[in-house]
């Protein structure tokens, strides 16, 4: 099973899943925003240049990601540090 990298900044409560190589930088060419009101947050979706999905950003992290996932994710605030 790969390794999927996780971060999250928990002062702004969000999270970023990266659906990359770790090793390989890949550019966002488009981003798609979801925006459902029933899901009361925001996920926006970022595609390479060559439409393939890369990575999900996920706004109201801790209301829509399990604690686990976040607990593990790499932290981009000082209060994980």
């Amino acid at each position: 099973m790969a390794d999927v990298r996780v971060t999250y900044d928990k002062t702004a409560n969000a999270a970023y899943v990266y659906l990359t190589d770790p090793q390989v930088r890949r550019k966002v060419s488009r981003m798609y925003p979801c925006d459902p009101v029933e899901v009361g947050g925001m996920i926006n979706l970022d595609f390479d240049e060559e439409g393939r999905l890369i990575g999900v950003e996920v706004l109201a992290a801790s209301s829509k990601l399990p604690e686990y996932l976040l607990d593990s994710a790499e932290r981009l605030d000082t209060e994980g540090t």
